[in-house]
């Protein structure tokens, strides 16, 4: 990513991805567009599937399950049962956690 394409505040849109692709490949964007949903529906239909996603370098894509839970109505305060889910969790590789923390 070039400098001054996200802040690090406002952070990067799908679109802005797919407008960084496209100018980093040469592609067209309809192009770029294509292959960032299809990178992103293939993680999604991985972790769905119960399966772990790694990419080396990068970080990892698994899955964490929630129990079941009594929970707790903001507004009225009254008792509410919360149903267990899956909660997509990523884990940043070594090396993501070192080009982010180099000071150079």
């Amino acid at each position: 990513m070039s400098e001054g394409t996200a802040s690090a505040q406002s952070g990067m849109t799908k679109a802005e991805l797919v407008d960084e692709v496209a100018r980093t490949t040469q592609l067209t964007k309809k192009h770029a567009e294509i292959i960032v949903n299809t990178v992103f529906d293939s993680i999604v239909q991985s972790l769905r599937d119960g399966e772990k996603i790694e990419l080396r370098g990068f970080g990892s894509f698994r899955i964490r399950r929630r129990g079941a839970r009594i929970g707790r109505n903001p507004k009225t305060g009254d008792k509410v049962e919360v149903p267990p889910k899956r909660i997509p969790y990523f884990k940043p590789g070594k090396e993501l956690r070192e080009l982010l923390n180099d000071q150079g």
